[in-house]
């Protein structure tokens, strides 16, 4: 008798110290689904458009760099711009049981195959920069607001030029078929409009696309109450070395040129090598100005500093991270439902100027 008493004194304290048989429904830090120990290490994988590109690389960098902060597992695979290693490394993320995976896709289309993988695996997405077709297999896409930042920065021009100021741009565009490129340079369009003539955002956003379906349709766009023409678009690639070529054919057509609009500051700092080649004066001082609706790279805020480029949207990729990873957050270790977030989530739209690129300058790339 006395050995059954012991005995079961023995385990009233064993489970004094356990905290119960079987966790009485309460799950410890190493199980999954433990939402208050921060210090529970998680597996996470990152699929990346490509590493051969400073931009993806960097929201890639960052993303790790967050993940070893915090004790976290972080596997980046480089899909080298190629839809079927995505597929492949989607597929490697999922066999390896990550707790929860990055996609930065190659293509919003093929990225249905490669999200519907994770989704039937039970395991969260979050889409970095790059928007999906179908929204129904993820968390959130997180990028940064391409017509926000592009009406801030044409607003920003505008307020510098006198009421009568004729504006006579050029235009150069990423690709054909890109929506970005197509936000980014409505929303140039449109900010400059609105602080020019007054005119309410919707007035000014319905003014923008006029101007976009006639660029479409010929090339060339123009508002007469804002005192503000495009007369000729180019395709840089998104590059500097295509954007200086495509600059250079835009100024001989266009001798009268006062503005350079830029979807993205790569091709801008090739414009400004065109219009020192061809003896224009350009910048703070000089006839030409230029501004971009993005992207933010370290060399386009270098212009800014140097008064050659007067402002830039911020397309930061180490913020689009740090979002993404908020949310990861949120998710592994607070439990949050992944289904609560909104489709598109987004970072704040600033324009980069000589005012305020110091204090943004760390964001760039």
């Amino acid at each position: 008798m006395k050995k059954i008493v012991c005995l079961l004194l023995s385990c009233v304290m064993l489970l004094a110290v356990l905290g119960g048989c079987g966790n009485g429904g309460t799950k410890t830090p190493d199980e999954p689904g433990a939402s208050t120990d921060t210090a529970k290490s998680f597996s996470v994988g990152f699929v990346l458009r490509t590493t051969n590109n400073a931009y993806y690389a960097s929201i890639g960098d960052g993303v790790k760099a967050s993940c070893d902060e915090l004790g976290w597992k972080c596997t980046v695979l480089d899909s080298g711009n190629d839809t079927s290693k995505e597929l492949e490394n989607m597929e490697t993320l999922v066999a390896a049981k990550a707790d929860l995976i990055f996609l930065d896709c190659v293509d919003p289309s093929a990225a249905t195959a490669s999200q519907k993988v994770a989704s039937e695996a039970g395991i969260p997405v979050i889409n970095l920069d790059s928007g999906v077709d179908d929204m129904s297999m993820q968390v959130t896409t997180i990028y940064s607001d391409n017509k926000q930042n592009g009406m801030e920065v044409g607003k920003y021009y505008a307020s510098t030029l006198d009421a009568d100021y004729e504006i006579s741009a050029v235009l150069l565009s990423g690709n054909t078929g890109s929506i970005a490129g197509q936000q980014r340079r409505e929303g140039l369009m449109a900010g400059i409009i609105m602080q020019r003539t007054g005119c309410t955002e919707e007035e000014a956003w319905a003014a923008a696309d006029e101007m976009e379906k006639s660029i479409v349709s010929t090339g060339k766009a123009k508002n007469e109450e804002a005192k503000f023409e495009i007369s000729g678009q180019g395709w840089g690639n998104w590059t500097i070395d295509e954007g200086l070529v495509a600059a250079e054919d835009l100024i001989t057509a266009n001798p009268k040129v006062n503005l350079v609009l830029g979807e993205n500051d790569s091709m801008l700092i090739g414009a400004v090598t065109a219009l020192k080649n061809a003896g224009i004066t350009y910048g703070t001082e000089g006839t030409v100005k230029l501004i971009s609706a993005a992207d933010g790279s370290k060399d386009g805020y270098d212009c800014i500093k140097a008064g050659s480029i007067m402002a830039i949207g911020e397309n930061s990729p180490s913020k689009i991270g740090a979002l993404g990873m908020k949310i990861a957050e949120e998710i592994l270790v607070n439990g949050k439902d992944p289904e609560s977030y909104d489709d598109i989530t987004m970072t704040e739209a600033v324009a980069v100027t000589a005012d305020n690129v110091n204090d943004h300058y760390d964001y760039g790339f």
